[in-house]
């Protein structure tokens, strides 16, 4: 015993010193993950525990921590003039888990310190002593990304692991997390961190940016490798490595965090004078089969989850088909210029399944909308979990977005009858194509409609539309008074073809 007690408390010494020692090491992902596997076998201490933020920082109101700004003088790597640029966040209010982030050259990491001097404090001046040594809350990367005189915002990570990005001409919009931990699972979710940056110098001429992250929380730790390609549509490559401390009911790949607070399919009083606010308005996935799923976004009444089982998914993403301003109407937040995310699977993902989440909101300020990939089987605790994806911000009516290559859903509408049979709920579902777009009536043209149990099918149409040249499927369901919710489903074909992707709704009768 006295032996095994001294073994023990060596490795765990190496441990910690290997650990302590590998900010100093040449450094690469094989070294990252080396460092996420040794964090996993210790046990977890909160980042707050390791530095602490002062208080006057943590009491600010929202106002006096945004009146904290990066001076832009100050941005890393603008003396070398190099086409990438970074500018930090300061730590306060919400923002209380200092990061260190690191520069890497020629392999070797050098750490960024904090420095004050590299912030406006505004009208802040009774804030007290700040520590040197305090980290970061994060940090922005600028590229000129839509003029080449100008370094715009080309990507934001701030906060726990969500980060965000921007192609040419977008406004930031939804976010995108490192990992979702027990999310929609009774007992509530863990969020996990990104304690870490470090960040490779970029050439001169550099069209890309390297970047990896140590993820820690409770349950797990992970190794994150980044290589952003900004342009019309920016595009992240994503490489994980995740090692568990204890078993985890539902681990959550790729998870993207949007917002809905109403839409075409919104029926609530918002007492709101915008006809739609969200910045996503549906999921969507390709299936490993060929397949293509639409489901429309909803803000519920209460939280309601639902899965989508799959092999091998070739793709899944939260969209925001709707560009057209007039459904909007709101010169500020400018929702028709919010990116869509798309999650582009590397290499097989075996089974499991896109889980979507959804929770209610009473504005547009919360993030109601979490969609992730969960396999269907974990390795024990202490084995590697690897898995990569290419992460796409785009808008869909770019060439090349991720848009299904037959018909896709343009709109969905859904209200109660409120003449004859006032019992009757009716949906009204548009389809669009190239290949639909301004057809005239074609007597082959069936709309599929499939209602699980809960209703009963009363009445179908199907007709053009000469106003815009979409394709309209209208329908009635009568519940059958069970309260049970209702899967629905629906597709355009020419038989023996399938004309577009499948329209997927849940109904609360």
């Amino acid at each position: 015993m006295k032996k095994r007690s001294l073994l023990l408390l060596g490795f765990g010494f190496c441990a910690i010193y290997a650990t302590a020692r590998a900010d100093d090491m040449p450094f690469d992902f094989d070294t990252l993950r080396y460092q996420a596997k040794l964090l996993a076998m210790r046990p977890y201490e909160p980042p707050s525990s390791e530095i602490k933020v002062p208080d006057s920082l943590l009491k600010l109101t929202y106002d006096q921590y945004r009146d904290i700004r990066f001076k832009p003088e100050k941005a890393w790597w603008r003396r070398e003039g190099f086409p990438f640029q970074l500018q930090f966040f300061h730590l306060g209010r919400d923002f209380r888990e200092p990061v260190q982030i690191f520069e890497v050259m020629d392999r070797q990491p050098q750490l960024i310190p904090f420095k004050s001097a590299f912030f406006d404090y505004g009208k802040n001046t009774d804030i007290g002593s700040i520590p040197e040594d305090m980290g970061y809350a994060g940090f922005r990367i600028h590229y000129p990304l839509n003029n080449p005189n100008y370094l715009d915002e080309l990507a934001v990570f701030l906060g726990a692991s969500y980060f965000r990005a921007l192609g040419q001409n977008m406004l930031y919009g939804l976010s995108a997390r490192g990992l979702a931990v027990n999310c929609g699972e009774p007992g509530g979710e863990e969020f996990p961190v990104f304690k870490k940056f470090w960040i490779k110098t970029p050439a001169h001429d550099a069209k890309q940016l390297v970047l990896y992250a140590l993820l820690d929380s409770p349950s797990v730790t992970g190794a994150y490798r980044f290589v952003i390609t900004p342009g019309t549509e920016t595009v992240m490559q994503v490489r994980v490595t995740l090692y568990c401390r204890t078993e985890i009911k539902s681990l959550g790949f790729a998870p993207l965090t949007s917002m809905f607070w109403h839409g075409k399919n919104s029926n609530g009083d918002f007492d709101d004078y915008r006809p739609e606010v969200h910045d996503s308005d549906g999921l969507q996935i390709e299936r490993g089969d060929g397949e293509w799923l639409w489901r429309p976004l909803v803000n519920p009444a209460q939280i309601r989850t639902a899965s989508f089982s799959d092999e091998n998914p070739r793709g899944f993403g939260l969209m925001q088909r709707d560009r057209n301003f007039n459904n909007y109407q709101d010169l500020e937040s400018s929702y028709q210029l919010r990116p869509s995310a798309w999650v582009e699977p590397v290499g097989q993902w075996g089974s499991g399944s896109v889980h979507l989440v959804e929770l209610p909101t009473p504005n547009e300020s919360n993030d109601n909308i979490v969609a992730f990939w969960v396999p269907d089987k974990l390795p024990p605790a202490g084995e590697p979990i690897d898995y990569e994806y290419k992460l796409h911000w785009f808008m869909e009516t770019q060439p090349g977005g991720a848009r299904p290559p037959a018909g896709y859903t343009v709109a969905t509408r859904v209200g109660h009858s409120r003449t004859y049979e006032t019992d009757l709920q009716r949906f009204v579902v548009d389809f669009d194509s190239p290949y639909l777009h301004g057809r005239h009536a074609d007597p082959d043209l069936q709309p599929v409609i499939t209602v699980g149990d809960g209703a009963k099918l009363v009445n179908s149409t199907l007709q053009s539309n000469p106003y815009n040249g979409t394709w309209r499927v209208a329908f009635a369901l009568k519940p059958d008074g069970s309260g049970r919710p209702v899967e629905l489903r629906c597709f355009l074909q020419h038989p023996p073809h399938i004309l577009t992707e499948t329209w997927s709704y849940l109904w609360n009768p």
